[in-house]
């Protein structure tokens, strides 16, 4: 599926403003996100195959802290150095702290059928901290335009989704605009 727009959410629960940038070309789909947050900006950038796996993340900050991943696509992930991060083995997402945009990954590339519930390894990287850990999550297809989200932590919440995929509303968290 091809997909060029743009996207705008405010964040509900941490004040934020973010402007992110989908673009599809013959190589996969490359996303780019600017976030305003009360005491930093964040950019990132993420690319995806032509089967929409992620192959790299990069987060920068505006005080110059950054972060960058890269996939293989089978769940192994090196850092910007080149060194293998074993910590994310079995990974094959990011969820990057403080976008709703990465709820979108895992919804894109798989199958879903409604009420069936499926697991997956994210590499969660906190943009307050700049680090980066595994998170396992959990994803139910509700109906065409809803989502639960659900990690390991008891953290639940039912994402509304547009015909893209991309979240319209994350309740507390964040909004369209």
């Amino acid at each position: 599926m091809e997909l060029n727009r743009s996207v705008r959410w405010r964040g509900l629960e941490v004040e934020t403003v973010e402007h992110c940038e989908i673009i599809t070309n013959g190589a996969g789909r490359r996303i780019r996100g600017a976030i305003v947050a009360p005491t930093y900006g964040l950019l990132y950038r993420i690319e995806l195959d032509e089967t929409l796996v992620l192959r790299s993340a990069a987060v920068e900050r505006t005080d110059g802290k950054t972060l960058a991943l890269f996939a293989d696509g089978s769940g192994n992930w090196t850092d910007e150095n080149a060194a293998p991060c074993p910590d994310l083995a079995g990974c094959i997402d990011v969820d990057i702290w403080p976008t709703p945009f990465t709820n979108s990954l895992p919804v894109w590339r798989n199958r879903w059928v409604e009420g069936e519930s499926q697991r997956f390894a994210m590499a969660w990287i906190n943009g307050d901290e700049m680090t980066v850990r595994r998170d396992d999550q959990f994803y139910t297809k509700l109906d065409s335009r809803h989502f639960r989200f659900q990690n390991t932590n008891g953290f639940e919440q039912v994402l509304e989704l547009d015909d893209d995929g991309l979240v319209a509303d994350y309740p507390t968290l964040f909004m369209r605009l």
